[in-house]
């Protein structure tokens, strides 16, 4: 058997671009199984846990794969939609609208792939080499860099690459977390919050990532600090009426900080009594925005005396965000590649 694959010249009409969107993954079901596969293969690779394996997989394999999914299955099915896991079913519907407003999928194809779970790269990658791409453009649906997931997108995607007989054209769109357009999304979902709900004091609230990545030369930090005065200067919102916090920190080393949770209690003990809490890092909602922040810190901060908590939306497949991201692609040439030959 051949190693590498190909198609022979009359397979099929071939396709300009090919466009990748690639999320993180989701578990294919909010059970103890599908939890446990799902963690030991995000948190198994090592752009995201990039501790030494002899130490980490031990602790990976025993305590942590035994007893997260335990804890985390109910949280999944407290967020779980009729169509699946809602990052699954966002991007799905995200890479749908994106594929009406390029058009004609024999000059830009979209496809849609997890990094970990499925839909898989490697059968987003087999589709477009069926449609005979000669252009490859990778969009990690992550706003702001990290090797910790962009790294991770472009590991598993050179990795199916290598048994292509005839490489595409590749290009990968590492970041666009100062786009006009994302910039521009995130403030019409905010305004939208403020004019049902009120203004509040804003949170700014991101995934985080260990201090020694940033430490590393991971410009993940330096990213979300340009985003967020980005946005509030688009909001015209001033330094006294927002805070810029990470989430989901995970395991006992030292994480970026404030912490939201912190910040949020901080926020009612001196008297804040409504908060604004928008989460720019996630392209789509997930977990870590429905239940993480729209439950247990929502939770913790009416406890602590606040009284009204509004979690604005993730961009999800809204117009903005198609818009955005079509913008995002227009200035890495797609749409016009075509036309060089």
């Amino acid at each position: 058997m051949a190693w590498f694959r190909g198609l022979t010249a009359a397979a099929a009409p071939a396709s300009d671009t090919g466009v990748l969107l690639v999320n993180l993954g989701t578990p294919s079901a909010p059970t103890y199984r599908a939890i446990r596969r799902f963690l030991a293969s995000f948190l198994g690779d090592r752009r995201v846990i990039e501790a030494c394996p002899a130490y980490w997989y031990p602790i990976l394999y025993g305590p942590v794969l035994t007893f997260r999914p335990l804890r985390t299955r109910k949280l999944y099915r407290a967020i779980w939609m009729d169509d699946g896991p809602p990052l699954l079913v966002y991007s799905r519907r995200l890479a749908a609208a994106l594929q009406r407003a390029l058009g004609d999928p024999s000059a830009v194809r979209v496809e849609l792939a997890m990094t970990y779970g499925e839909p898989s790269v490697a059968a987003a990658i087999e589709r477009l080499q069926a449609a005979r791409v000669r252009r490859l453009v990778v969009l990690p649906l992550y706003p702001q860099y990290s090797g910790s997931t962009t790294g991770g997108v472009f590991d598993v995607v050179t990795r199916e690459l290598r048994r292509w007989r005839r490489i595409p054209e590749l290009q990968l769109i590492a970041d666009y977390h100062a786009a006009p357009g994302y910039i521009a999304a995130l403030a019409v979902r905010v305004q939208a919050s403020f004019a049902a709900h009120g203004r509040s004091h804003l949170v700014i609230s991101n995934h985080g990532i260990p201090v020694t990545y940033v430490g590393r030369g991971d410009p993940y930090g330096e990213q979300v600090e340009r985003t967020s005065s980005l946005l509030t200067a688009a909001l015209g919102i001033g330094p006294d009426d927002h805070s810029r916090t990470f989430q989901s920190r995970f395991g006992p080393t030292e994480w970026l900080t404030p912490r939201t949770d912190d910040r949020l209690l901080e926020l009612a003990a001196r008297g804040v009594r409504a908060v604004t809490v928008v989460t720019p890092s996630f392209a789509v909602d997930c977990l870590e925005t429905l239940e993480e922040i729209g439950v247990t810190s929502r939770a913790k901060f009416l406890a602590a005396g606040g009284e009204r908590f509004t979690l604005v939306p993730a961009l999800n497949d809204s117009a903005e965000h198609v818009r955005a991201l079509e913008e995002v692609l227009a200035a890495a040439g797609v749409g016009g590649w075509r036309n060089r030959a």
